[in-house]
């Protein structure tokens, strides 16, 4: 089990079942992280958080992830109340693949665990908005969105209300497969980053960008996998309270915390 910004406790190997303790329970904000791989014989697995590990009466589940493999392949979510299971939370969607390895990412919200699929657009494009607090470490903001049909390129923002400076400037160009990392500071653009180990998005797709805002560096994932790294140039964090989404995608959702 990772955060995203410090290793907490991390389980090698464990024997599958497997029932660990959260040390200090979940807390919001908090990233649960497994990797592991799907063996070709599956017909499912599943992951509880659950509140102890009594079995006889069995302890409640406050949320169950459970992948099934037969015929297309769906992922049931559910919550396991005094023995009594309530309604099930059904997705037709699979990402897993068999003998492929996989990172799963479960993001602890204050209020929920949160499963939401794209039912329509929310916000136009371009997107310009005030962040509900300024950045600072330990901040996240994700962004969902779907990556238009034919696209070019879209960029993410975050920038200070009191100048023309830009903090972070993610800009994934579909065409080169590149994804390009700066700051526009003193009114002009700092060197451009543009290494990753695979690009992570295609035309059509659905996406989830979580971008986490580290001491030193802000992190950035996609669809729960860590994608880098990118140092803070601007330093004054405090400073920053604008987000602003341009380009080819239909933006879904936006959070922060």
């Amino acid at each position: 089990m990772m955060s995203l910004d410090q290793l907490q406790k991390t389980i090698h190997n464990p024997v599958i079942p497997y029932t660990g303790t959260i040390l200090g329970g979940l807390l919001p904000g908090e990233l649960v992280v497994i990797r592991g791989s799907v063996p070709d014989v599956s017909d499912r697995f599943q992951v509880d958080f659950q509140c102890g590990s009594s079995s006889k009466p069995r302890a409640d589940v406050a949320f169950h992830f459970n992948p099934r493999f037969k015929r297309s392949g769906c992922i049931v979510c559910n919550t396991l109340e005094k023995e009594r299971w309530g309604w099930e939370e059904i997705t037709y969607e699979m990402p897993f693949q068999k003998d492929k390895p996989f990172e799963l990412v479960f993001m602890v919200l204050k209020d929920k665990f949160q499963k939401e699929m794209p039912n329509g657009s929310q916000f136009e494009v371009p997107y310009v908005a005030r962040l509900n607090s300024a950045l600072r470490p330990g901040c996240t903001v994700i962004i969902k969105g779907e990556v238009n049909k034919n696209p070019n390129s879209f960029a993410i923002n975050l920038k200070s209300s009191d100048s023309k400076d830009i903090a972070l400037h993610l800009n994934p160009r579909m065409k080169t497969k590149a994804f390009v990392r700066n700051s526009y500071l003193h009114d002009s653009w700092g060197e451009e980053e543009k290494d990753v180990t695979h690009f992570p998005f295609s035309p059509g797709m659905y996406f989830e960008l979580l971008i986490l805002c580290d001491v030193h560096q802000y992190k950035v994932a996609v669809n729960g996998v860590h994608i880098l790294e990118y140092k803070h140039r601007f330093k004054l964090l405090e400073k920053i309270n604008i987000l602003e989404v341009t380009g080819d995608i239909q933006l879904l959702d936006i959070r922060g915390w």
